[in-house]
Parts: structure tokens; sequence; C-alpha cells
């Protein structure tokens, strides 16, 4: 009987020599914490970025960009500046006479750019007729249609069952919005093209042929800009709600104390200074595109470019393309 009855175990641990202690706690004071471990020597972890750098160039990557704007204010001028070469939709059909047209219509061009080894695919869309005509309502609406059109034909090849190894991105990454130089306010049309196409893709507004305003002029006006989009609650690129690192929303908000860019744009080039510069040439001197005591024309490609091109593509894939994938699949999966 006295076996099968429960021992009666004490909860003071047992006993134990002062040498053996000694032994026992010398490892777990020495024992690295979970923060990480050092390395005795040379692993080549690092050797991980060089494989995607060279995986990168060989793929190439995708970036494409929405010109929109009435006409005359210079987008097929500015896109060929940013890139230093002819790839606008004028340089693609030389000789063709330019008229306005009596809709909006979207017309691409497709260049492949190589750099330093990097080759990038580059899309521009423009569309001309914006804006243009006495009557504008719902100018925005075949805008609107391409840029879902485009989000529609990625999310086809996304659900295939056997779908491609790389899917073909023709996803507009980022819309150049055009203000005129007026020189007061935002009218109706910009405030609410800018309010719909802002939920749907990056919007970055930019002052267009600024050397038509005085310095004075310019800053009143962007401050006016800034106003009318902070009381109609339009979100332009770098949105606030989506900067996470602290250097990065330090970055940002410097970027959003200056937008919208007052941009000059040129395609020629001229002698300054025993240098060849892209600038505009007047009566009183030569305006310097790249000079940031002339126009904000660097800033504006230090932003498409040099430091936010990633995290265009990213917030487009991550923000606008996945709200269209969770609207289209809840609309295919409801009654």
């Amino acid at each position: 009987g006295s076996i099968l009855e429960p021992q009666e175990r004490s909860m003071e641990p047992p006993a134990v020599p002062p040498e053996e202690e000694e032994e026992e706690e010398m490892p777990l004071t020495a024992a690295p914490g979970p923060a990480g471990c050092q390395l005795f020597g040379y692993v080549g972890i690092e050797a991980v970025l060089d494989q995607m750098k060279i995986k990168t160039m060989k793929m190439g990557f995708e970036f494409n960009i929405m010109v929109v704007g009435q006409s005359g204010l210079g987008k097929s001028t500015m896109v060929n500046t940013l890139f230093k070469s002819k790839v606008s939709r004028k340089a693609s059909q030389p000789g063709q006479e330019e008229r306005i047209p009596k809709t909006v219509q979207l017309q691409c061009v497709t260049h492949v750019i190589e750099e330093k080894g990097v080759k990038m695919k580059l899309t521009v869309t423009d569309t001309p007729g914006f804006g243009d005509q006495i009557n504008n309502e719902n100018c925005w609406d075949p805008i609107i249609k391409y840029i879902n059109e485009q989000y529609e034909r990625y999310l086809r090849e996304e659900i295939l069952i056997s779908r491609k190894r790389k899917i073909p991105d023709t996803r507009v990454h980022v819309c150049v919005y055009f203000v005129p130089p007026r020189g007061h306010w935002l009218c109706p049309l910009d405030l609410e093209f800018m309010r719909r196409l802002s939920k749907i893709v990056n919007v970055v507004p930019v002052i267009a042929k600024a050397d038509s305003l005085t310095l004075e002029e310019r800053t009143e006006f962007k401050q006016r800009i800034q106003e009318d989009l902070k009381a109609h609650a339009i979100s332009v690129y770098p949105q606030e709600d989506f900067d996470q690192d602290p250097d990065d929303r330090a970055l940002n908000d410097r970027i959003r104390e200056k937008i919208p860019f007052a941009v000059v744009g040129a395609d020629q080039e001229h002698q300054v200074n025993g240098k060849r510069v892209l600038g505009r040439k007047t009566k009183w001197g030569i305006i310097e595109v790249e000079n940031p005591a002339h126009c904000e024309f660097p800033l504006l490609r230090d932003l498409l470019i040099r430091s936010h091109l990633q995290d265009l593509k990213d917030i487009t894939h991550n923000v606008h393309y996945e709200s269209y994938r969770v609207r289209r699949l809840n609309e295919s999966n409801g009654p």
C-alpha cells in the first residue's frame, strides 16, 4: 500500500556543494544573449548585397511615370530633362502636327535606358487634352480607368495557377501633376483631380514654368497650394501615414515643406563659365535648370530617381495595388 501512495516532494532546490554550484553558474554568465553572437572569422554574409546587385543589373527594373497637365506647360520637355534623353512622345513621333484632341487621350512611350550597366525600362504616359476643353467635367475618368486597368492586368497575371516568374509591371508608379503658374490659387479642376487620383496613385504636384514668376510670387503661390491641400485633405507623395523610420520621416518632412516644386525644364545646352549646362536662354541671362538657386528641378529629380524611386514602387505595390486587389477579390467573392 505504501508503494502506491504519492511521494511528498519538497519545492526547495536540493542542496548543492559550493564547488559544484560555482561550476554551474560560470557558463550561464558567459552565455551570449538573444541579441546575437560574435563571429570568430569571416563568413561572407555581406556578399548577399553583391549577389542582389548583380541579379538586379542582369534583370533590370521597370519604372512607369505619368505626366498630367494642360497643353503648353512643358510636360514633354520636363521628362526629357529628367532623364537627359529624348523619351517624350514628341521625340518619338517627329514631324507630326500637334493638335489639341477633343477628349482626353493617353499615349504611352517605352524606352530602355542604361546607365553604368544598370538597365531601366521606362514608360512615359502622357495625357494630351486634359484641361484644354471648355467643359472639363469628368476629364479625369479616362486617367482613372487607365490606372485601374493596369492594376487589373497585374492582378490577372498574379492569380493564375501557373504564373510567370516575373510579372510584367505596367502599373503607374508616380503621377506628376503640372500646375499652371497662375500665382494665386489652385482651380477646382486641380483640386478635384488630385483629390481623386491621390487615392489610387502617388501624386507629385509641381509648378510648371516657374521662371514666369518672381521669387516672392513663387513663395506665396507655394504657401497657398499647401494650404489648399491641407484644407481639402489631399495627401500627395510622400504621405505622412507611410513614414515608419524616424530618419525617413525627418527627410520626408523637409520634402513636404518644399512641395510643390517650382521647376523649369530645358533640353538644350548652353555655355556658362566654360561649362555646358542645361538651361533656357533669355535676354537677361541663362536659367540653369540644374542650379538650385534658379529653380527646384534638382529636388524633383532627386525625389523621383535618386532617393525615392524604389519607395514609389513599394508604395504602389503595397498600398495602392493592395487596396485595389482587396476590393476586387471582395467583389468576386460577394453574393
